[in-house]
């Protein structure tokens, strides 16, 4: 099945001991030999014979060698199988735990869950990547509606709730209801302020905070998000009615831990974009969200009409200078969350990353501060910033002569200064953490078993609730509320059914008498235009598998099979893949028995009888293979555009299978469809082989 490899360009190397956690002044400042940034097309190619084991990165070296400050893993140890199945279609509490020592399962699939709804398309670098770990955001990334949402999703998930959660935090410590966690701050303070001591006090915490992490918890005790008010500081009922989830701002329900955040930044991304529609149709602030719809498809009609169009010359610069704008807003955007999810690592970090290195570092930057602050006055801290702010001003001369020498001596030093570079090097991504993971796994043979599939709706009682989620200090009581306010908080209340947003003196309005009377109509409602929508969408499906089937359309022969049968439940991998390739049904096969992992695609595999005693050998007739070490861009096709999809899978009720276009060193590009698991399938390719990946 595999076939010869090309031999491998010259491009440049990483040192031998660039992947040590090493302390090495490389290490902090990491001199690239060639541009990163620099474009891999002409005839610069990636290198075609990368392999996991090659250690390419940080990420492939943790992902071969793993490290001995965390346990083995079930999918750490070794075994004899030509590839283990972890449980790929069990059920969650079939499949064995730990797959990766020193993290819970539900935390790998958290970070799995995200993961695909956040990498859609990659390309191989043969650059060394910044910092030291792959998969790095582009710098001429792709800009889409989809990424758009994706990066606000995770701008809610990482810093809104992070923000929402110090919020709290301040609320609790300021309400005085925990009087001696409160006090005891108290004190320190107004100590510090009166004998001139309060910036050595506050970076003394900083550092404590840092270098060790049990201070976190005692300073700051945990506490669920939505079970505390941010204006009080004390106890209160969650938005949701029932503190179904830990981390969530309202404490709705999950049947899996972060859903609920998830299914939140959904809701908060489909809000701001409501809230936009009706600014533009000049909708009124009330209205519902079907009428916002109908007006905002009314406006593009009459936008789109030929005596509108030629009358405003506006329209078309206008659309020009905002699209041009949003890709690097979008870009500066990834790179912030990016940041943000760098940061959080570093503080607590994931195996197999280090535990210590990193806070380490950030304690050796903070350390010279403290001794400075013991020495430094106000005055002579206002001198400093006073003058620094003249200097901005008034010293352009200096400072573009500065520039324009760094940019002819170190045309580079703009990167080399970047976090990723120098504080933050060596520290991961949440996807940069999740490719280690789902590395891990392929370097053992032993594939990490998806996220599984529930698709009922989480039950509506509360989460268990420990000491590791609701504590306070000493003898105090959490936000001092008693234990039976505590259950009456936590517990469902089946009168909160939704808040309609209404406000009088500060309180929302439940809405309880009306509720299931407006909730027959509106399913009544829903189930007419299901129902009219289900046979428009089988009669457009039905003809459009016949166009496909019969070659009319070489669009429809790629939307064969997307729509799967109803009763039909995806049952394939971690191996075998169920896929269409021009149209044709078959399996996509990914062997790693050989030295060098093999994608293949077959229609049918045949069994010979073979030896003494009959045994079966089963032959697959393959389409074509490809060595995965070719593979240099691997992207997420739709099935149907995004529009088609909402409205076939809301009308039939089914999940619309999507695919994968890979391409390789050759040129050569295949096009699979119709994969019921995609993202899974996506997953093992990006993972198995060693090659440095950039985010597109």
């Amino acid at each position: 099945m595999a076939s010869s490899q090309p031999t491998a360009p010259d491009v440049p190397s990483k040192n031998e001991n660039e992947n040590s956690l090493g302390s090495e002044i490389v290490d902090f400042l990491p001199i690239p030999a060639v541009n990163p940034t620099t474009s891999v097309e002409g005839p610069h190619k990636p290198e075609p014979s990368d392999k996991l084991g090659n250690q390419q990165t940080l990420s492939h070296a943790l992902a071969t060698e793993g490290t001995t400050e965390h346990p083995q893993g079930i999918a750490q140890l070794d075994h004899d199988e030509e590839v283990r199945d972890l449980g790929w279609n069990e059920p969650k509490q079939e499949i064995p735990a730990p797959l990766v020592g020193g993290m819970d399962n539900d935390e790998l699939w958290m970070l799995v869950r995200r993961f695909n709804k956040q990498i859609f398309h990659t390309k191989a670098t043969p650059y060394p990547p910044p910092g030291g770990l792959d998969l790095n955001i582009a710098e001429q990334e792709e800009f889409s509606p989809d990424k758009m949402r994706g990066n606000f999703e995770r701008l809610y998930m990482t810093v809104g709730v992070g923000m929402l959660a110090a919020v709290k935090h301040i609320a609790r410590l300021r309400s005085w209801k925990e009087t001696r966690r409160t006090a005891a701050f108290c004190s320190a303070y107004f100590l510090a302020w009166l004998f001139d001591f309060l910036t050595p006090l506050l970076i003394s915490v900083l550092v404590a905070l840092i270098a060790v992490p049990w201070t976190r918890e005692y300073l700051f005790p945990p506490a669920p998000v939505s079970l505390v008010d941010s204006k009080t500081g004390g106890i209160q009922k969650p938005k949701a009615g029932v503190l179904g989830s830990h981390d969530s701002a309202t404490g709705a329900p999950e049947n899996h831990k972060g859903e609920a955040v998830e299914q939140e930044a959904s809701n908060f991304v489909s809000g701001i974009a409501t809230v936009a529609v009706s600014g533009a149709v000049g909708q009124h602030a009330q209205g519902d969200q079907e009428s916002a719809e109908q007006s905002t498809t009314e406006m593009h009609k009459a936008i789109g009409s030929k005596p509108g169009t030629k009358r405003d010359k506006t329209e078309v610069p206008m659309q020009t200078a905002m699209w041009s704008k949003l890709q690097p807003i979008m870009h500066a955007l990834g790179d912030f969350v990016d940041t943000w999810e760098r940061f959080a690592n570093a503080l607590s970090p994931t195996p197999p990353f280090p535990t210590d290195v990193h806070r380490l570092r950030f304690v050796a930057l903070i350390l010279p501060l403290l001794a400075l602050s013991f020495v430094v006055t106000s005055y002579m801290f206002v001198k400093g910033v006073t003058f620094g702010i003249g200097f901005g001003f008034f010293g352009d001369p200096i400072i573009s002569r500065g520039l324009d020498w760094l940019n002819r001596t170190i045309p580079d030093w703009k990167k080399l200064l970047e976090l990723r570079n120098t504080l933050l090097k060596g520290v991961p991504t949440n996807a940069q953490l999740t490719i280690t993971l789902l590395r891990i796994g392929e370097a053992n043979h032993a594939p990490l078993p998806p996220p599984p599939r529930i698709n009922e709706v989480p039950p509506n009682k509360p989460a268990q609730l420990t000491s590791n989620d609701l504590s306070a200090v000493g003898a105090d009581a959490p936000m001092n509320a008693s234990a039976g306010e505590l259950q009456e908080a936590i517990h469902y209340d089946p009168s909160i059914k939704h808040d309609k947003g209404g406000n009088q003196g500060g309180h929302s309005v439940m809405v309880k008498g009306q509720d299931k009377e407006q909730n027959k109509k509106s399913n009544k409602f829903l189930n007419f235009f299901r129902g009219t929508a289900k046979t428009a969408v089988k009669t457009a499906v039905g003809a459009d598998t016949i166009r496909g089937k019969m070659g009319i359309s070489h669009h429809a022969k790629d939307r064969l099979g997307v729509v799967p049968p109803a009763e039909k439940v995806p049952i394939s991998g971690p191996v075998e893949f169920e896929a269409r390739y021009d149209g044709k049904k078959g399996n996509v096969y990914l062997s790693t028995a050989a030295t060098i992992p093999v994608v293949a695609f077959g229609t049918k595999k045949t069994k010979e009888k073979i030896g003494p005693d009959g045994e079966e050998k089963e032959d697959l007739h393959a389409m074509w293979s490809v060595p995965v070490s070719e593979i240099v861009e691997l992207k997420k096709l739709g099935g149907y555009g995004w529009k088609a999809k909402l409205v076939v899978g809301w009308s039939l009720e089914r999940e619309v299978s999507d695919g994968v276009e890979l391409r390789t060193s050759r040129g050569e590009v295949y096009k699979i469809t119709a994969i019921p698991l995609r993202d899974e399938l996506f997953n093992r390719l990006i993972a198995v082989g060693g090659q440095k990946w950039e985010a597109w």
